[in-house]
């Protein structure tokens, strides 16, 4: 059975340059170890995220969303910033998560934004938030803003670097993954 890399993209707009990013690196990745994937945004997290205190209460589409979340083998996390940090919903769903279900799980963030002056939103909100998890967020953090997009596609040749160096981060978890498909090739 192939490894399981879940990317969730805190965003509920479609289309949204946050799952173009989520999305692009999930499929990068997958191509570079064999993963199988699976992408959500917010959306299909459903209606019940914004009505639930707890994870019980969730109805079965949502907790489905987590359920993979929590399973994953490695995730790949991105979220839209307003206002210097993520949305409420999006922070609500992990929220839901027990902090020890994502204990030593290898994490990808990243985050998109109108502009440059948001780029630290990864290392100041995403990375305390899943370090309090015990989670291990890859050293590089991949932020995009608008001019990196075009039609919702990564476009910008800087942005595809630390996508490749990030994806090639992996290999500290997945060593063996990568060296089966380089030798299948």
């Amino acid at each position: 059975m192939p490894l399981r890399l879940v990317g969730i993209a805190g965003s509920f707009s479609r289309p949204s340059k946050t799952y173009a990013l989520v999305d692009h690196i999930a499929g990068l990745a997958a191509e570079s170890y064999g993963f199988s994937t699976k992408v959500y945004d917010l959306h299909d997290v459903g209606p019940s995220l914004g009505s639930s205190l707890r994870r019980k209460e969730l109805d079965a589409q949502a907790a489905a969303v987590i359920d993979d979340i929590v399973n994953a083998d490695v995730l790949v996390v991105g979220s839209p910033t307003y206002k210097g940090s993520y949305p409420g919903h999006f922070k609500h769903l992990i929220d839901l998560i027990e902090p020890h279900e994502l204990r030593s799980k290898p994490v990808i963030i990243t985050a998109t934004g109108g502009g440059d002056r948001h780029a630290l939103m990864v290392e100041h909100q995403l990375r305390p938030l899943f370090g309090f998890f015990m989670a291990h967020t890859l050293p590089t953090a991949v932020y995009a803003s608008d001019r990196d997009f075009t039609d919702y596609k990564v476009s910008s040749e800087p942005l595809s670097g630390r996508i490749g160096a990030v994806v090639d981060e992996l290999a500290a978890f997945f060593p063996a993954s990568r060296r089966n498909l380089q030798a299948a090739e």
